[in-house]
């Protein structure tokens, strides 16, 4: 490299002044296949006038030029003096000195009016994310206009074929000796010699027979003008090239394809869509190939996976008949019909196919022969794929226009030997070689000291990716270790090349020694910015590139912008490179649209004028024309990628990825590198295949060597850096990545990495802002009458005990237990309850009296056993049965406060225990009633090692009864006393025990018995657990206050059997029912492929009127929906479906009844719900949220949505804390430790303006009300509830408030793997956990998708992702996730995940 630094210094001294005017008017234009020879009328002087109107561009030459949607040109109105150019309120321009008090009328009356109350405003709900604000320093093109460089006259010589066909009958018939392709076998032996003899006679003979021996005479199967596919070996270069020309003199059309495989082939399919589209029905191909093809039982080929029917044909001479003397094929001058089509794959995957005219390809081989001073009989060596680009139309078209011998370096020999081609070179003193810069790095590794190497004989060596960003190092490497073996420095010739524009430049072999390559060393920085800037070399931050030569003989370059209207450049910025020459593709088959946009460009002066009237082609690649004339290219098109407004290069990306030391954990050559768009901007995604031998520790050292290193030389995040084993990406034909179906496996989870870096903390930087919570507003502003800022009040209620009529005779007693003696007298044979076994046989049942007589049995023994005073507290650990029923009497009957307690799980005490004896303690019982069995539990040596047994309250045996009755029965003296005691615990973990009054007890089974009509004469079936809230009101207590018949189903029995409660409703001609979500998702999933067999069984849902799901949360849509559809074949009305809601101050608020309207769902905005705004959207909209009402009011209950901060009223479609006020509120929290006052604000509670003298509950829960179109029984407009999400779970990030029930259902849409999550938040990070049920190589499939989802739907950085196995995640028994235990699990680090990702 001695003496080129001079030269480089002054490449990079001319550049700011470059102007290299080039004469163009009166030079001549490429004419060859134009009909008329017309000037090229340009504009070019240097023209600093404002840029052209983009919106109203006409020209004389009226170019149509598509404009991409979104690009309007936003340009900052002028100023005149100190005033504006600023538009009235209808949109037209005025230009005056104003105010700035009109100038702020003007803008108010743009403005759409909105009430002024902060309270109520409604922002704009565009989220707005961050746009990224244009950097003040950021580089700008500052050169003068760029001209149209042409590139030298195609010199005519006289006695150049007229065409390719004319070039082989020519050589065929004059030196049939000559040698025209020697191939290799995998030992680097010559299999075989082709001479041009053979060439012409066998090519004649494939003509001959494609267009007589295929179909019929009257009937053939291709006729000139068809396509045809080739389907050659790369070891094969003898058969491609006699089938290829064959096709040639035939005039059909080849287009050359890979081999098919049988594993799906990366691309193969798409591959099948272009020979589809091209209309091909036969497949030329070698015999060889044609065994090797994957064969059915009966020795067909298959169809393969997307491809037409296909005839094989084999075109080896013993297979092919004679022609007959007479037979000549017809040779024409080259024309405008299309010679071959060339596949070409898009960045997407999908495969276009450029179709080359006959002129074209000629034209072509001419200007190659030109440009690289081809001269009969020399000798080349080919390693490139000879079925496209450089290895094709060096390897098999130039070569026999010029006669000369190629030999062919098959990629099989490569693999084995990579020293082969020099050895060639060496064999058969070649002048030329045709190579990728791999070849040559593969060498270097090779080569060890040979010292037979001599490549003097080279006068050029043709790097067909010389353009890239890497290949220079190779290059420059090369030319360091061969230079002592001969090879001279200007013998190596970059070349740029691209499917639609065949070669673009390429360098000139000289015999000048002492003129370097010419060399820019640029700023990275300025590239991004698409502009040139000199650098100096000693920088990191700096990309030098070597110039790929001139422009080809006979065509015109110009670089436009890449985007937008195709404008020339300025002299220092990069633009597409566009060329105009008759040596280029013409379209890519089939496809107009797109055709138009690559092959019809007419590049713009700045003032909006062609530069020439005739089509540019886009090359796809990026560059610029350097001093003198020199070509450089710095990337392609489909590998560029803009994040945050600045353009990166996937090539210099892998450039720098490759530079960083230690290579030995990954694969050189084995890198992809894609974006892929998350959140409106693309994110950079690295893929690096991993050696076998390197550990974690190792990988993740090196990853964050990668990461570092882009980010300081580029100035550009990694999104997601992932390694994947070694050989696991998927592979292209000829051994190099798969980029797009890398970039697909990766999108839908099925990579399958072995270390995973995802790094959005740092990359993403368009969040929206965090909200900031507005100061609030005084009462004064807001109340008029019931209109809240001109809304009206969100209030509602159910309808009013005391103006119902009915003959309700429960109604005289003011205690259940007054109603039991009443029943068990009047009808005492009356069945009460009836409860089920697993198979579905009755094990047990009551009537009013065995259950009278049952509970005397039992205040009798709490007396005299138990020696209880009343109103003491008993615990009732009993299995959901009929003992815990009479138990609970029992306690009423003796005056005591019973408590139920879910029994420990035998297989789990030393988890279940623990919650049972904390019960016992917090609700200071007395005494603990249970079953003899339990009982044994309670004291076994499991128990003993869970809690300490010493410390129990007596316990007393229910299975063993005293006979006789009590002397009387107790009485309270107050509706209001303590009737039970209800304990729960909360989804955050806390056990909380409310207390409920007597009074309570029968206003809620009242309100109950008039919404859901129930009668002595009823039968309602309840698969519910019976320990708290609305469940244990339905097992124990409303068939005492309604009379009617409860069918008991235990959900633990549905385990074994998932059919028995929609058996037993069938059964029992049940109308209403009742169950848990666990139970709604056990049939749901355990029974969805044996709808068939129960419907054979007889299970008819038909008389079903309401199946309500008993929750404490926001109904579950999905499962409901799914439900319903699921069993709608076996007769069960989707109207019947509904939910209700209850929390821990009341136990039910709503309760989907018999009559009233049916339940109505609405699709509300998600990111409204953030700021705690209710926004209606339509169905399907992005970002919504379907909501179901949680059934209807319960008679008696009043409700009003309440700002939870302020405890002010809010108006109508306002989310807010839900606030009841009901006869059957509890009275308050059971606590052991006094801090009730902390909480007696969550049961009496007034509004802070309004109606202050109502006592009201808080729920703790957000929700919504909204009044429907629907009428109510009474006739009134209902008034619907909407529960959004529990207050305690709410999590709030960037003072946004997100439940997270909703980012958990879009992480489990985001994999099919992914069968549970549950989120919470640690220290201001979002953890998101996932069950996996799926291998475990999937496990960090989903770590890039679950930060996708979260990010895209949600405006959140996950900071952990911890993925592992089933059932991991905590659930109670009302089937709600326990996220708070998750929690803790986690930070005990308890969870045994499979793999936990921290995001940087």
């Amino acid at each position: 490299m001695a003496g080129s630094g001079q030269r480089e210094f002054t490449i990079i001294r001319t550049w700011k002044n470059l102007s290299s005017k080039i004469d163009i008017t009166n030079t001549d234009l490429p004419t060859e296949g134009y009909q008329t020879r017309k000037t090229l009328t340009t504009c070019l002087e240097e023209n600093h006038s404002a840029p052209p109107d983009v919106t109203t561009y006409t020209s004389e030459h009226s170019i149509q030029v598509e404009r991409p949607q979104g690009s309007t040109s936003s340009r900052t109105a002028p100023k005149y003096g100190n005033a504006e150019l600023m538009e009235t309120g209808d949109g037209v321009p005025v230009s005056s000195r104003v105010s700035a008090k009109i100038q702020q009328l003007v803008n108010t009356l743009k403005r759409p009016k909105r009430p002024p109350l902060r309270e109520f405003f409604v922002d704009d709900f565009e989220e707005l994310l961050e746009v990224q604000q244009p950097d003040p320093n950021q580089p700008k093109p500052e050169g003068a206009q760029m001209l149209a460089m042409r590139g030298e006259q195609l010199g005519v010589v006289t006695n150049w074929p007229p065409s390719l066909e004319a070039a082989l009958q020519r050589w065929g018939t004059i030196s049939p000796k000559a040698p025209c392709l020697t191939t290799m076998d995998t030992n680097g032996k010559p299999l075989y010699i082709l001479t041009y003899g053979k060439l012409w006679t066998r090519s004649m003979k494939v003509a001959y027979n494609i267009l007589h021996k295929l179909g019929t005479k009257q009937e053939p199967m291709v006729r000139p003008g068809d396509r045809v596919a080739l389907v050659f070996p790369n070891n094969d270069p003898a058969a491609f090239m006699v089938a290829f020309y064959g096709c040639l003199l035939a005039e059909v059309v080849p287009v050359p394809i890979e081999v098919p495989l049988t594993r799906k082939d990366a691309g193969s399919q798409q591959i099948g869509f272009l020979l589809g589209s091209c209309g091909v029905t036969v497949a030329l191909t070698s015999d060889a190939c044609h065994k090797g093809l994957p064969k059915s039982p009966t020795g067909e080929i298959p169809q393969f996976k997307g491809w037409p029917k296909l005839l094989w044909f084999v075109t080896e001479s013993k297979h092919l008949s004679k022609p007959p003397r007479d037979w000549f094929p017809h040779i024409k001058d080259a024309n405008n019909d299309t010679a071959y089509i060339e596949y070409k794959t898009c960045k997407d995957g999908s495969v276009l196919g450029v179709t080359v005219t006959r002129i074209a390809l000629l034209t072509h081989c001419q200007a190659l022969t030109q440009a690289c001073g081809y001269t009969e009989a020399e000798t080349i060596v080919n390693v490139l794929d000879f079925k496209k680009d450089v290895g094709l139309w060096h390897g098999i078209l130039t070569s026999v226009m010029n006669m000369m011998h190629v030999i062919s370096i098959p990629y099989s020999l490569m693999k084995v030997n990579p020293l082969s081609w020099i050895q060639k070179v060496c064999q058969y003193k070649a002048k030329v070689a045709c190579v990728k810069s791999r070849d040559m790095h593969w060498a270097l590794v090779a080569h060890r000291d040979q010292r037979d190497i001599n490549l003097s004989s080279l006068r050029m060596l043709i790097v067909a990716d010389g353009a890239n960003p890497w290949s220079i190092s190779s290059c420059d490497a090369f030319l360091n270790v061969f230079q002592s073996k001969g090879l001279r420095q200007e013998v190596i010739c970059p070349c740029a090349s691209s499917p639609e524009a065949l070669t673009v430049a390429i360098r000139r072999p000289t015999d000048d020694s002492n003129q370097p390559p010419g060399r820019g060393v640029l700023s990275m920085h300025g590239l991004t910015f698409g502009v040139i800037r000199v650098d100096s070399e000693e920088k990191l931050s700096v990309l030098t590139v070597q110039d790929v030569g001139l422009v080809m003989p006979g065509a015109i370059m110009c670089a436009v912008k890449p985007d937008g209207i195709p404008q020339l450049c300025r002299t220092d910025e990069i633009g597409e490179l566009c060329v105009c020459a008759i040596a280029t593709g013409t379209s890519y088959y089939g496809l107009s649209g797109m055709t138009k946009n690559t092959f019809e460009v007419f590049p713009m002066t700045s003032s909006g004028a062609p530069i020439s009237e005739y089509p540019f082609i886009r090359t796809g690649l990026l560059g610029f024309i350097g001093p003198g004339g020199l070509v450089f290219v710095v990337g392609k098109m489909d590998g560029l990628m803009v994040v945050s407004g600045r353009r990166h290069n996937a090539d210099d990306i892998v450039a720098t990825a490759l530079a960083v030391e230690p290579m030995k954990f990954v694969y050189r050559g084995r890198i992809a590198v894609f974006s892929v768009t998350v959140l409106h901007d693309e994110r950079i995604v690295i893929v690096a295949e991993q050696r076998p031998d390197s550990t974690e520790e190792d990988s993740f050292q090196w990853m964050s060597r990668v990461l570092q290193a882009i980010d300081s030389i580029h100035q550009v995040g990694v999104y997601c850096l992932a390694l994947v084993p070694a050989n696991t990406l998927p592979k292209t034909p000829l051994g190099g990545i798969h980029l797009s179906e890398t970039k697909q496996l990766f999108l839908e989870g099925s990579l399958h990495p072995c270390n995973v870096l995802m790094c959005p903390h740092t990359c993403v930087t368009n969040l929206p802002k965090p909200r900031q919570k507005q100061p609030e507003i005084g009462p004064a502003s807001v109340m008029v009458g019931n209109l809240v800022s001109g809304k009206r009040i969100a209030q509602a209620s159910g309808r009013d005990l005391g103006q119902i009529e009915d003959n309700d005779q429960a109604r005289k007693f003011l205690f259940l237990s007054e109603v039991l003696q009443w029943r068990a007298q009047t009808t005492p044979d009356h069945v009460l309850y009836t409860l089920l076994n697993c198979r579905g046989t009755i094990a047990n049942s009551l009537t009013c009296v065995q259950l009278h007589k049952r509970a005397e049995k039992i205040a009798v023994m709490l007396m005299e056993r138990g020696h209880l005073q009343d109103g003491d507290h008993v615990a009732l650990v009993y299995p959901p049965g009929i003992d815990l029923i009479a138990a609970f009497y029992g306690c009423l009957y003796a005056g005591c406060v019973p408590i139920t307690v879910r029994p420990p799980h035998p297989q789990n005490i030393a988890t279940t225990l623990p919650t049972v004896k904390m019960i016992v303690e917090v609700s200071r019982s007395a005494c603990l009633m249970t079953t003899q069995l339990i009982c044994k539990l309670l004291r076994s040596r499991e128990a003993a090692a869970a809690v300490d047994v010493r410390t129990w309250p007596p316990i007393l045996d229910t299975d063993d009864l005293p006979k006789k009755r009590p002397a009387q029965i107790y009485k309270p003296s107050n509706p209001d006393t303590l009737a039970y005691l209800d304990f729960s615990v909360s989804t955050t973990g806390m056990l909380a025990g409310v207390k409920m009054s007597h009074a309570a007890t029968s206003a809620f089974c009242r309100s109950i018995k008039l919404q859901c009509e129930l009668y002595p004469s009823r039968e309602v079936a309840i698969c519910l657990d019976p320990y708290c809230g609305l469940g244990f009101v339905l097992w124990c207590l409303c068939s005492v206050y309604s009379g009617h018949q409860s069918i008991l189903i235990p959900p633990s029995e549905l385990e074994t059997n998932p059919a028995l409660w929609l058996l037993a409703v069938s059964q029992y001609k049940v109308r209403d029912t009742f169950c848990s979500y666990s139970v709604m998702e056990l049939c749901t999933k355990g029974l969805g492929s044996q709808t068939e067999s129960l419907k054979a069984r007889g299970l008819d849902l038909s008389r079903v009127r309401t199946c309500v799901v008993v929750a404490e949360e926001r109904p579950r849509i999905a499962l409901t929906q799914s439900f319903s559809k699921l069993f709608k074949d076996l007769g069960l009305h989707p109207r019947a479906v509904s939910t209700s809601f209850g929390c821990r101050v009341n136990l039910a608020i709503c309760l989907q009844g018999t009559s009233g309207p049916d339940p109505t769902t609405v699709y509300v905005d998600m990111r409204a719900l953030r700021h705690d705004r209710v926004r209606l959207v339509e169905r399907g909209s992005p970002h919504s949220l379907p909501l179901m009402e949680s059934g209807k009011i319960l008679p008696g209950v009043r409700i009003i949505i309440a700002n939870p901060e302020t405890k002010g009223p809010l108006g109508d479609s306002h989310l807010g804390e839900i606030w009841v006020h009901s006869a059957h509120n509890a009275s308050g929290y059971f606590t052991i430790y006094g801090d009730e006052s902390l909480q007696s604000d969550h049961f009496n509670s007034r509004l802070s303006f309004g109606d202050t003298q109502t006592i009201w509950a808080r729920t703790g829960y957000l929700g919504f009300l909204r009044r429907t179109e629907l009428t109510d029984a009474n006739g009134e407009r209902h008034d619907a509830l909407y529960v959004v999400g529990a207050l305690d779970e709410a999590m709030e990030l960037r003072g946004m408030r997100y439940h997270p029930i909703d980012i958990e259902t879009s992480v489990i849409r985001a994999h099919k793997s992914v069968t549970e999550c549950a989120v919470f938040t640690w220290t201001n990070l979002l953890v998101v956990v996932v069950e996996l049920d799926g291998s475990e190589q999937e496990a960090l499939d989903l770590v890039p998708l679950v930060t996708n989802v979260v990010l895209e739907e949600h405006y959140l950085i996950v900071g952990v992702v911890v993925v592992v196995d089933i059932g991991v995640i905590p659930i109670n028994s009302r089937g709600e996730k326990q996220r708070m235990h998750l929690r803790d699990g986690f930070l005990a680090d308890q969870l045994d995940p499979i793999y936990v990702a921290y995001n940087m």
